[in-house]
């Protein structure tokens, strides 16, 4: 399966993906950034691209997966982490579970549309796989990435 790592592990992941989220919001996209570890290294990453591509699918989570998957060269990534800086949606929640990922680290919590425990929670169906989850790593760096960002659009 996948190796657990340690706070500071996470802490390290999560500035990473932080740093992807950034990339976003300078390209004018909702500031969500991910990486994808593999035995303690970055094996991918993404900013949110769903404006400058024009696809609806084009979540940082998504696009992490499919590069992992290249990169792994399979599907299952079981033995992966993603980090992100907002919990993911129920369209990103479910690659998550497709793709196998054992454990998932986010920043903050989406009131809106997260589906990993704050609107719903899709671990708790009866689906094929339960990723681990540890919520609130970077929460208020993520949050606050999140608050800048709409604030300027308003």
């Amino acid at each position: 399966m996948f190796t657990f790592l340690d706070k500071n592990d996470d802490i390290k992941f999560m500035r990473a993906a932080i740093c992807e989220a950034e990339k976003a919001a300078e390209a004018g996209e909702i500031p969500v950034g991910a990486v994808i570890v593999s035995h303690g290294e970055i094996i991918a990453r993404a900013a949110n691209r769903r404006e400058r591509d024009g696809r609806a699918i084009a979540h940082a989570e998504v696009l992490a997966i499919d590069e992992a998957c290249i990169k792994k060269g399979g599907w299952r990534l079981s033995d992966c982490t993603l980090y992100v800086t907002l919990e993911p949606c129920p369209m990103c929640a479910g690659a998550i579970i497709n793709s196998r990922i054992g454990r998932v680290v986010y920043g903050t919590k989406d009131a809106r549309a997260g589906a990993l425990g704050s609107l719903i929670d899709l671990r708790s169906y009866p689906l094929n796989h339960k990723p681990e989850c540890t919520a609130g790593v970077l929460g208020d760096e993520c949050a606050a990435i999140l608050k800048k960002f709409f604030g300027k659009k308003r």
